[in-house]
């Protein structure tokens, strides 16, 4: 099974409320687009840095999963955000996630948000720790 088939299987509540479309994925890089509606926005109608925030970290997460050995997990330990230009509800956002550090233990991802048209609107880097597979 190829990696993307893998991360549309995930049938997680809260990825299908967010509204995430996964467009590509391997162990090097995981990309994702979603719709900016209504219910995710401030009262300005902007995306609300939450919601771009979760964004990025299902990204990391995602693409930590997709390194993972059989039966590991894995939980954010730290994340930072740079907002660098508003998304607007109505349009659509892009999250390209890369590898910035793939260790036993920890696993650092560099997510870049951007609009369709290719402005920069958030960069977010995050560690993910890597959780050993509980034994019996």
């Amino acid at each position: 099974m190829d990696m993307l088939s893998i991360l549309t299987r995930y049938d997680m509540p809260f990825i299908r409320w967010l509204g995430m479309r996964f467009l590509t994925a391997t162990q090097e890089r995981v990309t994702a687009e979603m719709v900016v509606r209504d219910e995710l926005c401030n009262d300005s109608g902007v995306l609300h840095g939450g919601a771009l925030m979760a964004f990025a970290d299902t990204l990391g997460a995602c693409a930590t999963t997709l390194n993972l050995t059989e039966g590991a997990g894995t939980t954010t330990l730290e994340s930072k955000t740079n907002f660098l230009a508003p998304a607007l509800s109505g349009t659509k956002v892009i999250g390209e996630c890369l590898p910035l550090h793939r260790g036993r233990r920890t696993m650092v991802w560099q997510t870049r948000v951007s609009s369709e048209n290719g402005r920069l609107m958030a960069m977010v880097t995050q560690t993910q720790m890597v959780l050993e597979p509980r034994r019996s």
